[in-house]
């Protein structure tokens, strides 16, 4: 599974992208940010993390992305560009027809470190360790999305799975094992 992860922000957004699967080494895709001046309104500002996204989602290619979820802080005006910023990710993706899961800041860091309370440092040096590179990825903001998108590789492919199955059961529909293949609901010995 290929997934970017979104640390969305207006003057910063990070973009990382990771390839692989649950219990196997994960490969960097690509990792940078999309900047925008503070100065400038924010219309602007919106359409330039558009036109960002809209490249990365271009080069990258993903089967899947993951934003950040917005958390309520004490700076309202910071909150609101972050949401801003998300929404901008989660339409950007929607309108390819990608699927898009949200992660709390915490369920990343437990993911990547085990600890839910981590700190940026932290978290840098394992995604720096997980993806095998040199060095953190400058700014915090693009390891932030790196560690977003390896959260929902290693969550979001099991929690995809999950919600494809209540799909089809709702449905009527089977999952024959093993395969990922619907069926037409009881096998043909099954029926009367």
């Amino acid at each position: 599974m290929r997934v970017l992860g979104v640390d969305p922000g207006l003057t910063r957004c990070g973009l990382g992208a990771v390839e692989g699967r649950p219990g196997a080494p994960l490969s960097l895709v690509a990792v940078g940010v999309v900047r925008t001046p503070p100065e400038d309104d924010i219309g602007p500002r919106l359409v330039a993390i558009e036109a960002g996204i809209d490249r990365w989602l271009d080069e990258v290619r993903p089967d899947a992305v993951a934003v950040e979820r917005v958390f309520a802080q004490h700076n309202v005006r910071t909150v609101m560009g972050t949401a801003q910023a998300a929404a901008v990710a989660i339409v950007c993706a929607a309108r390819r027809g990608l699927p898009v899961a949200l992660h709390t800041p915490s369920e990343v860091k437990a993911a990547i470190t085990g600890n839910g309370n981590a700190d940026k440092k932290q978290v840098g040096a394992m995604v720096t360790r997980l993806l095998r590179l040199d060095a953190p990825p400058r700014p915090a903001d693009a390891a932030d999305a790196l560690a977003l998108a390896i959260c929902h590789v290693w969550r979001g492919g099991v929690q995809n799975r999950l919600t494809e199955a209540l799909a089809q059961a709702r449905s009527g529909r089977t999952v024959r094992p093993g395969t990922g293949q619907a069926g037409a609901g009881r096998s043909k010995g099954a029926q009367r």
